[in-house]
């Protein structure tokens, strides 16, 4: 691998923001049909022939090193559908940046970590977010179409044998839905030594059904929690998109990420890869970077790090949601990556 002098420079955005933070799909096939991101037939899958190989994932992570991107986080779909995902991690761990091995993290649905927790510790991986909105087996299998609550709670226990560190719970806050459950979400991460993390429902569906009025705002889950328990602010966000506050004096901390109502675009400091090698400036973005392309038509390191410049360089000031002129991404959230 070998970056020009002039092209191994940080990922700036005519913003200022640099970036840092590379998240990679490894798949857009998902084991669940969570409703708030695909009808229950699910959507089309990409082709084969069409997902990234292993080789070109640590042919960009490598690229990416060389321009200060220090974090890759692995997400899907559901990343460890990929037969070979602890062979990606190890390989990623491996490589080398600017303040040494590559931060290894993983955004999953906890499904398979009981059979795969220990290996990816093993391979590398240092940190997992497990997606859970519901303690509820029926209301779970409502949201997700499956009946894997069981599977997802034996993950969670898994990653925390393992040594995952530290272990959060995502959630998605839907009224009407699971806005009931905040308080018993954020009792049952404290009880496993986790941290839970509540996320503003983004308009980011197969089937383009979000509306606003249905979304539990990040001041409505604060106002919720703090009638049980004491809520004081915790730490510098940085470029974290959560804010974290401590519960009941710690050491129990809560994170709350207001994509919509509270933008953090300001100090984004991600970049993403799809499945299929389109690289996006912005979770909303409406254009990709074809990056496929150019690993497959004899493209060398430079033309990688010179796309990533360049696709960075349109990166806008702000994902746009309340503009009037908004329009969602074609693809849902399976198929780009979180």
């Amino acid at each position: 691998m070998s970056v020009s002098p002039d092209l191994a420079r940080p990922i700036v955005d005519r913003y200022g923001r640099v970036h840092r933070d590379l998240r990679i799909s490894l798949t857009d096939k998902c084991n669940l049909r969570c409703t708030y991101c695909m009808p229950a037939e699910g959507v089309p899958w990409l082709h084969k022939e069409n997902i990234l190989t292993t080789d070109e994932l640590v042919r960009v992570a490598e690229v990416a090193a060389a321009l200060g991107i220090v974090e890759v986080r692995l997400t899907g779909g559901e990343p460890l559908l990929r037969p070979d995902a602890v062979d990606v991690v190890a390989r990623m761990s491996a490589i080398i940046g600017e303040d040494g091995p590559l931060e290894l993290s993983m955004t999953t649905n906890g499904i398979r970590l009981p059979q795969l927790a220990e290996p990816l510790v093993e391979a590398g991986l240092t940190r997992v977010n497990v997606s859970l909105d519901t303690l509820r087996r029926d209301r779970f299998h409502d949201l997700t179409r499956r009946d894997k609550l069981p599977a997802v709670l034996a993950g969670i226990d898994a990653a925390i044998a393992a040594g995952l560190a530290p272990v959060k719970i995502n959630a998605v806050a839907m009224r009407g839905v699971n806005d009931d459950e905040l308080v018993d979400l954020v009792a049952f991460a404290r009880d496993k030594g986790a941290e839970m993390r509540f996320i503003e429902q983004m308009p980011l569906d197969a089937g383009h059904t979000w509306t606003r009025a249905a979304m539990v705002t990040g001041e409505e889950i604060l106002a919720e929690l703090e009638q049980v328990f004491e809520i004081a602010e915790f730490g510098d966000r940085g470029t974290s998109p959560a804010e974290r506050f401590l519960i009941d004096g710690g050491p129990t901390t809560v994170g709350v990420i207001r994509s919509v109502t509270l933008p953090f675009c300001g100090a984004c400091d991600r970049v993403r890869l799809t499945a299929d090698g389109q690289l996006r400036n912005c979770l909303f973005a409406r254009e990709e970077s074809d990056l496929l392309g150019v690993l497959r038509s004899g493209g060398t390191d430079d033309d990688i790090a010179a796309l990533m410049h360049t696709c960075i360089a349109g990166k806008l000031p702000g994902h746009g949601i309340d503009d009037p002129g908004f329009l969602q991404p074609d693809r849902p959230m399976s198929a780009i990556g979180g």
